[in-house]
């Protein structure tokens, strides 16, 4: 199954290197106006994946993570829609220069060509993944978790009809309905097709595809966020971007997981702190002067600081100053997004050059680091690596380049 899927896959993409801008906004267009047209068929099918995961017992994080709402679904095809309107990266030519020998040479965008997705139950990235991948003329093949396979596949089968309305070639568009672990190491040595893997989701995912992939991988996702609160914050705005960016939507990679608090001020911000995550029952996990101070506070153990929860549930450390904070970081985080909350302006140029994160922000929450956020319209993932992309990764993220060379007879 999977090799016929990649035999289509393939085909569609030398197809794709030559699709017009104007087809491709065509299909992304129709695409976000059959989600809409559609949206009662998509909730009903979501609504079974949702009650199934009910009934194993998952948690509300995941719940929240699976579930489609009209407004959701409303702001999936506006993220479709933005996809389309962003300026087509594919044939852009960069830096023609003349060499001395009369040649003239330089680099044009071009698609990857076949882009393997592995992701889990996470039903917006199938729409999100499927417009960046075809606005870039990229074919892809969607391998979605079991848990959200009927929602999956009925906005698989919606965009199908749209894009192939439109005028894309079949095969662009594929999603691999086997979701056992069989079918997944399949897919992830399926090297004579995919030109990249992108897996999306937790830790456990992300290592199984970085150890049985026989394609390049790029890595994305794992997010042990933390925010520092520096002496210098102030109480009430460290309260404010602790509490959203760990309440927000905390089954999402760029949630806080982790709280690092000066002890200058330890015993003033956190009851501030606890307040505020009170309203959404947050347990927290501390250091022993955590727990002196909130009372709820249960002790953290050294895995506490290399977790990420994906849920309501938070670890607290008080840190000596900026530089404990800064080395916690280093060493515990997954070089996703990273706060602090500071009015020093040395502290904030500090933690910004010495993070070594995808995203630092200063007085800011790290539910920010995304596609739709950052401008890219969508993202088909956060990358947590250095190679070729790194962060939200919008359409730049998902072209290679070639060299185009102009001669007039050279030979060498």
């Amino acid at each position: 199954m999977l090799k016929k899927m990649g035999q289509a896959a393939k085909e569609a993409a030398f197809s794709l290197m030559t699709i017009s801008t104007q087809t491709k906004s065509k299909g992304l267009l129709a695409v976000a106006a059959a989600l809409r047209q559609h949206a009662d068929l998509i909730i009903s099918e979501n609504e079974k994946d949702v009650r199934a995961l009910v009934q194993k017992g998952g948690t509300k994080a995941l719940i929240d993570r699976l579930t489609l709402t009209k407004e959701r679904i409303e702001a999936m095809a506006q993220g479709v829609e933005k996809v389309e309107s962003l300026p087509d990266p594919i044939g852009e030519v960069i830096g023609m220069a003349k060499r001395p020998n009369g040649l003239v040479i330089g680099t044009k965008r071009v698609p990857l060509g076949v882009i393997g997705i592995i992701y889990e139950a996470r039903p917006n990235v199938t729409v999100d993944a499927a417009a960046l991948c075809l606005k870039t003329a990229n074919a892809c093949i969607l391998r979605g978790g079991s848990e959200a396979l009927n929602s999956n596949t009925v906005l698989v089968n919606i965009m199908k009809e749209a894009l192939e309305g439109a005028g894309f070639p079949k095969g662009s568009l594929q999603l691999v309905t086997d979701t056992s672990r069989e079918t997944a190491k399949e897919l992830m040595r399926l090297s004579d097709y995919l030109d990249v893997l992108i897996p999306r989701g937790g830790k456990g995912l992300i290592s199984t595809v970085v150890e049985n992939a026989m394609v390049p991988v790029i890595e994305t996702g794992t997010g042990n966020c933390h925010v520092y609160i520096e002496k210098s914050a102030e109480p009430i705005m460290a309260r404010d971007i602790l509490v959203n960016a760990k309440t927000g939507r905390p089954a999402v990679c760029n949630a806080a997981e982790s709280l690092l608090v000066d002890e200058a001020v330890y015993k003033d911000i956190l009851p501030i702190i606890a307040e505020g995550l009170k309203p959404f029952h947050v347990e927290i996990r501390g250091c022993e002067k955590t727990c002196a101070i909130i009372k709820d506070a249960v002790p953290a153990t050294s895995e506490d600081y290399f977790t990420e929860y994906n849920d309501y549930i938070l670890s607290v450390k008080v840190v000596s100053g900026i530089d404990e904070a800064i080395h916690h970081i280093n060493v515990h985080g997954t070089r996703h997004s990273e706060a602090i909350v500071t009015t020093s302006y040395s502290a904030a140029n500090r933690f910004l050059d010495e993070i070594d994160a995808a995203a630092v922000y200063v007085n800011a929450s790290t539910r920010f680091t995304d596609g739709n956020e950052f401008g890219y319209g969508a993202e088909i993932g956060i990358s947590t690596q250095k190679l070729h992309a790194r962060g939200p990764m919008g359409l730049a993220a998902l072209t290679s380049t070639k060299h185009i060379i102009y001669g007039d007879g050279q030979i060498r």
